[in-house]
């Protein structure tokens, strides 16, 4: 399966709360929903609905399989959360247990055994494997060199820190621009794939 990452990001890197206030106020965020003004639904929320229409299956961290596992199941009857609450869905956790993983077909990788237990789903046959916020687990990806397709909604806004995806490791990993397409919101939709030999 190829793994691809899909996330907001504000010019300045930072992916922490996009989604709302009370999101994810860790080291007092006080920004969170800041990708609302960008929201266009045909730029944005066409790559979101082109991504998924080509995910097998869903990876997350704890944190974001909790927010996620908490919005979709209420929005049944809409076709782009019914596809959300149908597929299969992998949560990396070390605190998660397997009682707590109510949303369906949701099942848990242990955290000790993150990076081998996604190496294996990734060396199966298959569409794609969608990873939407975590961004620890995506630091964790980028790392291991897991990820086979980077897309970065990109908005016009600093937000000043925050958590980001990308790894502070000092290793150099060139990525080749696969796509760009820039919405009436100056949001912009960037694909990347690692470059040949990198």
């Amino acid at each position: 399966m190829r793994i691809v990452v899909s996330e907001f990001m504000s010019l300045d890197g930072v992916v922490q709360a996009p989604g709302g206030p009370e999101e994810d106020t860790d080291g007092g965020f006080a920004h969170g929903g800041w990708s609302h003004p960008f929201f266009d639904p045909e730029v944005v929320g066409g790559a979101f609905a082109e991504g998924l229409s080509r995910a097998e299956a869903l990876l997350f961290g704890r944190r974001t399989w909790r927010t996620m596992a908490a919005a979709w199941p209420e929005r049944a009857g809409d076709p782009f959360a019914d596809q959300m609450n149908a597929l299969p869905k992998y949560v990396v956790s070390e605190t998660l247990t397997d009682d707590e993983l109510t949303w369906e077909n949701s099942r848990r990788i242990p955290g000790d055994k993150a990076v081998a237990g996604i190496r294996e789903l990734h060396e199966t046959a298959g569409g794609d494997l969608a990873v939407m916020g975590s961004p620890t687990l995506v630091r964790t990806l980028l790392r291991e060199g897991l990820v086979d397709e980077l897309r970065l909604i990109r908005m016009p806004v600093l937000l000043g820190g925050g958590k980001t995806i990308f790894p502070d490791d000092g290793g150099l990993r060139t990525l080749e621009l696969v796509s760009s397409v820039t919405s009436g919101t100056g949001a912009q939709v960037c694909t990347y794939r690692p470059a040949a030999g990198a």
